[in-house]
């Protein structure tokens, strides 16, 4: 028997790996979930948080981007 417990990790080993509820726009995508379950048989109701969501997207991408660029041993 060990004596060593298991104990879970609290962060991913791999950032891009990371649940959606980290994600800096869980709010947004929370949001687009609410609106459709509102308005399942009108989508177009929903654009706005698409389009908030999307766009947060974005900015993380970018963010993500730019960090990896500024580790890079070949730049």
């Amino acid at each position: 028997m060990s004596s060593r417990a298991a104990t879970p990790t609290t962060t991913s080993p791999y950032p891009s790996a990371a649940r959606i509820s980290d994600s800096q726009c869980y709010p947004q995508y929370t949001a687009s979930l609410k609106c459709l379950e509102e308005f399942s048989s009108d989508k177009s109701k929903c654009q706005g948080h698409f389009d908030v969501y999307k766009e947060c997207k974005k900015k993380e991408r970018e963010a993500r981007l730019e960090r990896n660029r500024n580790r890079s041993f070949f730049s």
